[in-house]
């Protein structure tokens, strides 16, 4: 039943993704179904993803996907490329944007009270052409703010 049901997931992400290119603009939508792309891998890969596009009220972060693995929550960073002569999607993740990131992942741990050390920062990177999908765990910390291997 798992199976039929991705494939039912599959399709609801293609007809979603249709109908955001005729409302947004190419890179928004393109970067949603980035979103859901990395939403669904993940699920694969056995985390269980429990928000998306989580925001700092107020302050301009946004968190893409939110997940627990075990007993760790996740945050998640996703980045795409329409195709890979585009460059690295790495090189769009600089300090600000792990700073803000962090900013955000440290109310929402505050407000579930949650303690830092059960959290973690993960990133994907999605290109289309030709597609490849990859997952860095704990791609940075608190501790280690610079660090993405």
């Amino acid at each position: 039943m798992r199976m039929w049901l991705n494939g039912v997931f599959r399709v609801c992400d293609e007809l979603r993704h249709w109908a955001r290119r005729k409302r947004w603009r190419e890179e928004q939508a393109l970067g949603r179904r980035a979103e859901d792309l990395a939403h669904r891998y993940l699920q694969a890969e056995g985390l269980t993803v429990v928000d998306r596009n989580w925001m700092l009220p107020g302050r301009g972060a946004e968190v893409d996907l939110v997940a627990w693995d075990g007993d760790t929550v996740v945050f998640v960073e996703v980045k795409s490329r329409r195709e890979s002569s585009g460059g690295d999607p790495l090189r769009a993740i600089d300090p600000d944007k792990r700073r803000r990131l962090m900013r955000a992942a440290a109310l929402f741990l505050r407000r579930w009270r949650i303690p830092p050390e059960k959290a973690r920062f993960d990133l994907v990177t999605v290109v289309f052409e030709p597609f490849e999908i990859r997952h860095y765990r704990d791609a940075w910390s608190f501790r280690e703010r610079d660090r993405i291997s």
